[in-house]
């Protein structure tokens, strides 16, 4: 009989890691505007190729109100609940939490719908590329992501994205104009600092993938780990060669 009741226990068990297993992958998110896959990874601790497998997508284009499965759980909130609670509950921190669920208030409701990511913690730095690192207009998002369209086009995404991270990146330094039309259109002793610019090539459309990577590093993501430059390994000038590597992604070299 107690080998029995043992056994009893050991699927008990099983059953129960196995639907823990299968919740982790049930959670619903909603898409909302300036979202990309992308970013929805970073905060769902998964990566862009398993939301495509996950939810049937060909292609990087979301829209807002879709809604996509995610690595987590779906919580409703009881009597008593808080943000803070919930956080600790899961093991997550309450920035996350926040940014799973697309929610800056404190507020929540017995009742109401959250989602609980598969875990990882964001930085105080990732909460606030949820607002933005620097101020931007629709416009400079379109031209960002002309200049990733003519810039790294046929790159991966992760260089799409770090192209758009080192304009970001010279917004905020003091060495460059302090806004992404101007550094983009920059000509410091007559020359464009873009070859885009110059061919005209930046005023080609830009591809959706292109609009969600300008959105990811408007958003604070840098795979570059903060480069001001960036070159493809084609190219011969001597000074941009000369500084120090911060990143080579694909055919194109990213350097302080």
């Amino acid at each position: 009989m107690l080998k029995l009741n043992k056994f009893k226990t050991i699927i008990a068990a099983a059953a129960f890691t196995f639907m823990a297993a299968t919740s982790v992958k049930a959670a619903s998110y909603q898409v909302v505007s300036g979202d990309s896959l992308y970013y929805i990874g970073k905060t769902f601790n998964t990566d862009v190729q398993a939301l495509m497998n996950n939810n049937g997508l060909s292609g990087y284009s979301i829209y807002p109100g879709q809604i996509l499965n995610v690595p987590g759980i779906d919580y409703t909130v009881k009597s008593g609940d808080s943000l803070y609670f919930i956080a600790k509950r899961y093991g997550i921190s309450v920035n996350l939490l926040k940014l799973a669920n697309n929610k800056w208030a404190d507020m929540i409701y017995t009742g109401e719908k959250l989602v609980i990511p598969a875990g990882g913690n964001w930085t105080s730095s990732q909460t606030a590329a949820s607002k933005g690192v620097i101020s931007y207009t629709s416009s400079d998002v379109d031209l960002l992501a002309r200049l990733i369209t003519a810039e790294a086009g046929g790159e991966s995404y992760n260089a799409m994205v770090s192209v758009g991270a080192v304009i970001v990146n010279r917004v905020k330094s003091s060495e460059f104009p302090n806004t992404i039309s101007g550094v983009i259109y920059d000509q410091p002793g007559g020359y464009y600092q873009f070859t885009p610019v110059l061919n005209g090539m930046i005023n080609k459309p830009a591809s959706q993938a292109a609009i969600n990577a300008a959105y990811d590093a408007l958003k604070g993501s840098d795979p570059t780990n903060g480069a001001l430059y960036f070159y493809d390994t084609t190219a011969t000038n001597s000074w941009l060669r000369s500084k120090p590597v911060a990143a080579s992604i694909g055919g194109l070299v990213f350097a302080y």
